[in-house]
């Protein structure tokens, strides 16, 4: 959900790229609530960490306390910036209880987004 909305609301000069350090399949309510915001992050692919090792980034946010303590550590100068959000996909409960978890964490990622670009 972050890349869609970095992809969203940031320029064309702005590269967003989100993996995982236990990377699965992008889980089908995030591309709901996602489509209800207006992106579509359907075509977004689950990515490992590992592909991006090697290379080097002006930011690098991690979205979990999970991710915070097992990301790699990435060569060169960079903003390192956690966000620490619910994981939605450890929602219990009906489909619509579900829905609402992943919708209230769409928008604090949507909030963390926005102040992000609104700081570059």
């Amino acid at each position: 959900m972050a890349e869609g909305f970095l992809r969203h609301f940031g320029s064309k000069d702005y590269g967003a790229f989100s993996a995982g350090v236990s990377p699965v399949a992008i889980n089908p309510y995030a591309i709901k609530v996602m489509r209800e915001a207006g992106i579509d992050i359907s075509k977004q692919r689950s990515k490992s960490v590992e592909e991006f090792l090697g290379q080097s980034f002006d930011d690098v946010i991690t979205v979990c306390d999970h991710a915070l303590q097992k990301c790699p550590v990435f060569p060169g100068r960079h903003q390192k910036r956690h966000w620490d959000l619910q994981d939605p996909a450890k929602a219990q409960g009906s489909e619509e209880e579900r829905l609402k978890v992943f919708r209230a964490i769409r928008d604090q990622i949507k909030s963390f987004v926005q102040e992000f670009i609104a700081r570059l």
